[in-house]
């Protein structure tokens, strides 16, 4: 790709500009945040902090986000922080069942999707590039509020953060005296069974939290019926769509003195029998092959201290976060693949043939890792946000994998217990730093720049006789973001900025058969970190009753991660397959959001969002448009004045989208067909006495019992769930 001269001097023009602006802007008076004026004539909006790192309302933030607040997972009761993406502008998911969805943001999903818990990195450098880490290790029911940033943030968060960032902010205790809550939910197409329970207090310096979570579900079923050119003549088993799962946490905070804190914070996820979902062929496409991945067994756990300071009055900070963690994430992996041999080409006297793939995986990989982030007030006007943040990954796995052809006579698997990924580890440090400054009135710039070292290392390991390998890269970003209020009614945003994700242990190292069954894969250790250029601009409006917002934006990525055939090479009767950096990735897009507050209780809502994704090196054989090009959503709410009981209704509409080249060989059609999916859902305050109380609500997903994939899930044929309904109870006190 080439890079214009401007572009190839930006980021060290932004880091010294990061660092110079403090002198630049002393003695300019600040903008104050029109969220802090009366709220009976400005509309106020959800606060955030994951998108520049201080707290400010979203209508002044100056880049796009999102924010789920506690009312709407509670109401909304999702599997999964990413079932609450579903119908959001820009936003999407890929994957199914109860714990396997995963983030899609402007069409980037995988590891181009960063997800955080608290502002510290969940992500891992041993899973797929198109899987990316699960927000399942986060209980849901613990999320205070859910922000998504849509787009890059690389300078603050490092690796990964290309297509945009997706921050859990769990809640604390903040009472005083002893609190809780319980709940469970019900739902009817996979027989769900959902307790959670929780007690917190605060106790003069001490605060304390415990939590636990308890889930079985079973593999739900599609409806009957036609989408594209699939047709199931019954409601049909998603297999592997279910899991036994549990969470617990335990948090103590102490409150050292006055502007000074301190905590400390242990939490598991355990999961047993998940998996990525299949309809067995033989239900729409015979002639297709079976894929099969399941986790019978994942647990996640995790330890995090940290201290906060604030008003400290130090010459080179005011406030100072340290927090540190230590994480382990032990799975292991079934990958079963049953391949057919086209029929045409069997020799005379073979009815059938073809290729069984048994793969068997386990994986232990440890983390280390730890953030330091200083702020400090420059002249009165400037705000400075600088730190250091570094992770280290530690893998360690065993496979066994036996390949058998079928159909020429006595089975003679070959078994291999080579492993596909050596023993490696994977260490990132990266600087960064930020200011805040206003120059213009009404106006608030925001320049920021990292440098980020990644180095990338296999070790000697029980079965593989090739030496170890080093890989690093060493990667410079930046970003520009400003935000004009116009009026205290009206703001305009724009931003522009790099981004990277540097390639992860599979893409490196992986070297065995891939786990959709289309080939073999051998490693590439030289491959270089992806980077993005993004441009976003946009518009804010509120008043009292209205919120709208509307962007447009292009995120072209360079240097692309892609796996490209070797010509003429052949690995266990299977074409031999290796990652490159090939694709100049670009995605385009409009969103738009808002709501209104009507009277008598009655409020609507509605998104619009535009995609265009394309591969622009113009290679066929690379389509990328597995996601929607237009979606549209709404809905229609009453609140009755006592805020005693809601009724909502949602409606999402998926536009069909004509991708010959992805869906070629693929039993839908070469069209992603176009499908609408309903919702309702009810809840009231059943009892309220002092500090406690009871909600009960009532949902019914897939109205109208539709048979319909996620764009993201046709591919790989994944239908959705049919009718279902959902009872939650849950009590606070």
């Amino acid at each position: 790709m080439h890079t214009p001269a401007f572009a190839r001097g930006f980021p060290a023009a932004l880091l010294l500009v990061t660092f110079a602006a403090p002198a630049l802007a002393q003695s300019r008076s600040t903008a104050a945040d029109t969220t802090k004026k009366d709220s009976a004539t400005v509309r106020l909006t959800p606060i955030v902090v994951t998108a520049t790192r201080a707290e400010r309302s979203v209508f002044n933030t100056p880049t796009p986000v999102s924010v789920l607040n506690l009312r709407t997972i509670r109401e909304q009761a999702p599997n999964s922080v990413s079932d609450l993406f579903r119908g959001l502008a820009g936003l999407d998911v890929t994957g199914v069942g109860s714990n396997q969805v995963r983030p899609v943001i402007r069409g980037q999903r995988g590891q181009r999707v960063l997800v955080l818990e608290d502002g510290l990195r969940l992500n891992n450098t041993r899973r797929q590039q198109d899987f990316g880490e699960l927000p399942a290790l986060i209980d849901v029911s613990s999320a205070e509020r859910i922000e998504i940033v849509r787009g890059p943030a690389s300078v603050l968060y490092g690796s990964d953060a290309i297509g945009g960032v997706v921050n859990v902010i769990t809640q604390r205790p903040r009472l005083q005296g002893l609190h809780g809550s319980a709940g469970y939910r019900f739902s009817s197409s996979d027989d769900q069974q959902h307790a959670t329970g929780a007690v917190t207090g605060r106790f003069g310096r001490l605060s304390l939290l415990g939590r636990g979570t308890f889930r079985t579900t079973n593999a739900y079923q599609a409806p009957a019926g036609t989408y594209g050119d699939i047709t199931l003549a019954q409601d049909t088993r998603v297999n592997d769509t279910g899991v036994k799962d549990y969470s617990t946490e335990g948090y103590l905070g102490y409150h050292l003195a006055a502007g000074h804190d301190a905590f400390a914070r242990y939490e598991r996820y355990s999961a047993d029998s998940s998996g990525f979902g299949w309809v067995d062929p033989a239900a729409y496409a015979p002639a297709e092959p079976k894929i099969q991945i399941r986790y019978p067994f994942q647990r996640f756990d995790k330890v995090s201290a940290g201290y906060t300071g604030i008003g400290l009055g130090l010459p080179i900070a005011d406030k100072l976060d340290v927090t540190g963690y230590w994480q382990t994430n032990r799975r292991r992996l079934n990958l079963d693949l049953g391949l057919p041999f086209d029929p045409s080409q069997l020799r005379p006297g073979v009815d059938s043939a073809g290729l069984i793939i048994d793969q068997r995986n386990y994986t232990d990989i440890g983390t280390i890792g730890g953030r330091l982030e200083a702020k400090k007030l420059v002249g009165g006007s400037v705000a400075l946000t600088y730190g250091v943040d570094m992770f280290r990954d530690a893998s360690t796995n065993t496979d066994t994998n036996a390949t058998d052809v079928y159909g020429f006579g006595p089975s003679s698997p070959d078994v291999s217990t080579r492993p596909l990924v050596p023993n490696a580890s994977f260490r990132s440090i990266g600087v960064f730093a930020q200011s805040e400054f206003h120059v213009v009135p009404r106006t608030t710039f925001i320049l920021g720049a990292r440098y980020q070292d990644v180095r990338a290392a296999s070790r000697e390991t029980p079965g593989i006789t090739d030496p170890p390998i080093v890989a690093t890269d060493r990667t410079v970003v930046g970003a520009a973001n400003a935000i004009v209020n116009l009026t205290e009614k009206v703001s305009l945003v724009g931003s522009v900025g790099r981004a990277f994700r540097s390639p992860n242990l599979i893409e490196r190292f992986f070297n065995g058969p891939t786990p959709e069954g289309f080939g073999y894969q051998v490693p590439n250790s030289a491959l270089k970190a992806e980077t993005s250029f993004n441009v976003d601009l946009g518009a804010r409006y509120r008043n009292r009753w209205v919120f709208v917002e509307a962007f447009v934006f292009q995120n072209m990525i360079a240097n692309g991660i892609r796996i490209q055939a070797v010509p003429d090479s052949v690995i266990s009767m299977l074409p031999v397959y290796q990652n490159v950096n090939i694709d100049r990735l670009r995605a385009r897009g409009i969103e738009f959001n808002g709501d209104a507050k009507l009277p008598l209780g009655v409020s609507v809502g509605g998104t619009f969002t535009h995609l265009d994704t394309k591969d622009v090196t113009q290679d066929q054989n690379n389509p990328i448009g597995d996601s929607f090009a237009n979606q549209i959503s709404a809905s229609v709410r009453y609140d009755d004045p006592s805020q005693r009981f809601f009724g909502e209704y949602r409606m999402r509409h998926n536009f069909k989208r004509a991708d010959p080249e992805l869906l070629a060989s693929n039993p839908i059609g070469t069209t992603l067909p176009a499908f609408t999916t309903m919702s309702a859902r009810a809840g009231m305050v059943v009892l309220r006495r002092g500090a406690m109380t009871h909600r009960v609500s009532f949902g019914v997903l897939n109205l109208t019992n539709a048979l319909y994939a996620e764009f993201s899930n046709v591919s790989f044929f994944r239908p959705e769930p049919k009718r279902s309904i959902v009872l939650t109870y849950d009590l606070t006190f």
